[in-house]
């Protein structure tokens, strides 16, 4: 498969997952989505602790660094894989 046709797959995933309410995306189904989009897009999460914590991006900064160990296009796989899973139900 081709990087093009990755591209091309995650970003369909992506709007799909713009278009969907959250009673169709759980919290947790949700925070998972953010992390592989921010790995998939930003690469490795850089942590650095703000003066203002906030309890929501302390939760979303973890499920990022928690998944930092896979490259660009396994978190777009992994992104995509969620969204397949959620269409099939």
């Amino acid at each position: 498969m081709t990087k093009k046709d990755l591209d091309t797959r995650f970003q369909e995933a992506f709007e799909i997952a713009s278009n969907m309410s959250h009673t169709e995306l759980p919290p947790d189904v949700m925070l998972r989505l953010y992390a592989f989009y921010k790995q998939a897009t930003f690469g490795t999460a850089n942590y650095n602790q703000s003066e203002h914590f906030d309890l929501r991006n302390a939760f979303k900064t973890n499920a990022w660094i928690q998944i930092s160990h896979l490259s660009v296009d396994e978190a777009k796989e992994q992104y995509i894989e969620i969204i397949n899973s959620l269409l099939e139900k």
